[in-house]
């Protein structure tokens, strides 16, 4: 459903007069437009030492035009703070008072993005305060923005470097209008443990990232199902797409709007993996890309719950993605250096009253996906999850008007995302530029007031 207040504010009288009486002013967002440049201004790059300066040379490399200090009265489309080298709270205040400054400058649309290392891998209390305040300091950053700005971070993992393929890939995906609905949050990269296929199939064109390799994904005849199917075609995949034989018809239309293949199958019955890795392996041979959208809601209070509501939400929202994946680890048909995103949800990460089922199942699919990530360590395998928040679909739409709208404004974006919004973070992380990305969850919610 069409977020009318938004489409009504971005009109100058319907502004001033929201303006007047304090009321929400929510801008149309920067989503991404393929062939678009990656910036239209300048990038200003904060901070001292050689990650700073190693990042601004990578970027120049990419025809962008840096700045080291911000040109007064000049307009910006992104802001990167480099704080690698931090060793105590005091060192934040320079870098963060210029990064203050530059946010006065930033574009509607701008993008703030701090570069630091994990609190956890610090030498000592004062340097891990200083990190963790970096974490801190952001998110309040992502508070204040407004015009569709957003402010995220990436935080270096391990030997990971500012001007390593992995960390600009995330950077890159953070700049880019495929990141609209991300905001306040944390991308933990890595280096990649081994050189991957994945990283020389396709992703040296960034408009077809994906190209070559084979998606599957499940609950696809329509909403977000089908927006991911379409992105990944987009990006160059071949998509098997998958869901229920009552939505068959539905799902034919998806399969020939991205060139791909239908399968009608109830993924929670017990061959639903085997049968999964039959499809693709007879007409693709390797499966690339598995994508767990499927998932349903029977929402209840718990003391009004009964065993059939909450069965049927945990078969299909986790159990079965347990179950597959079982399958396709033991399978070759599974490539080495093969991808795994799973849908998770922020009612899995802050609950929601009277879906203890739905949260329960949302939970379990982020400790599914941090477990697994483990088995992957030392390969070129990842999986991680997407925690979609309030999101526009035929779902939350059938939310009361009052409750819906409350739910769109309590967002620092101040609305809803699109099924796109999750479908572009789906792509990014299917991608060999994420490569260095295993075992994360990446909140699509606009950071939230709750669970973000």
């Amino acid at each position: 459903m069409a977020d009318t207040y938004l489409e009504l504010i971005n009109n100058p009288l319907p502004a001033r007069i929201a303006k007047s009486l304090g009321l929400p002013r929510p801008a149309v967002l920067r989503r991404h437009t393929p062939g678009e440049a990656l910036a239209d201004h300048p990038l200003l790059v904060v901070g001292s030492g050689p990650g700073a300066d190693a990042l601004a040379a990578e970027l120049l490399a990419w025809d962008l035009e840096i700045r080291r200090h911000a040109l007064p009265g000049e307009t910006l489309s992104a802001a990167i703070v480099v704080l690698d080298d931090v060793s105590a709270p005091m060192d934040l205040a320079a870098p963060m008072l210029e990064l203050g400054q530059a946010v006065r400058l930033l574009a509607a649309g701008g993008r703030v993005i701090g570069l630091f290392r994990a609190p956890g891998e610090s030498t000592g209390p004062a340097q891990a305060a200083a990190r963790q305040g970096i974490d801190g300091a952001i998110r309040s950053v992502a508070r204040e923005l407004r015009r569709g700005a957003t402010a995220n971070g990436i935080i270096l993992q391990r030997s990971a470097r500012v001007d390593e393929p992995n960390v600009l890939g995330a950077l890159r995906f953070l700049l880019s209008g495929k990141s609209a609905y991300v905001d306040g949050q944390f991308l933990p990269v890595g280096p990649a443990p081994i050189a991957s296929a994945a990283g020389s199939r396709g992703d040296g064109d960034p408009g077809r990232p994906l190209a070559g390799r084979t998606a599957l994904v499940t609950g696809a005849a329509r909403g977000i199902g089908a927006e991911i199917a379409a992105v990944l075609h987009r990006d160059g995949a071949h998509v098997v797409v998958v869901d229920v034989p009552a939505a068959g018809e539905q799902l034919a239309r998806v399969a020939n709007r991205v060139g791909g293949t239908a399968l009608q199958l109830d993924i929670t019955t017990p061959d639903a993996g085997a049968r999964l890795l039959a499809h693709v392996a007879a007409r693709y041979g390797a499966l690339d890309i598995l994508v767990h959208n499927a998932g349903i809601t029977r929402d209840k209070l718990l003391a009004n719950m009964d065993a059939a509501r909450w069965d049927s939400v945990v078969n299909v929202n986790i159990t079965s993605q347990l179950r597959i994946n079982e399958a396709v680890l033991a399978s070759e048909v599974f490539a080495p250096d093969g991808r795994i995103v799973s849908l998770a949800s922020t009612s899995g990460i802050a609950g929601n009253r009277g879906q203890s089922n739905y949260a329960a199942s949302k939970a379990g699919v982020i400790g599914m996906v941090r477990a697994t990530s483990v088995e992957f360590e030392g390969t070129a395998r990842t999986i991680n999850a997407v925690a979609p928040g309030f999101i526009e679909t035929e779902m939350t739409a059938k939310i009361p008007p009052l409750t819906r709208q409350v739910a769109r404004r309590l967002s620092s974006l101040q609305q809803g995302g699109l099924p796109v919004d999750v479908a572009e973070t789906v792509a990014f992380l299917a991608s060999g530029s994420a490569a260095g990305i295993n075992g994360q969850v990446v909140r699509v919610c606009g950071q939230n007031l709750v669970g973000a």
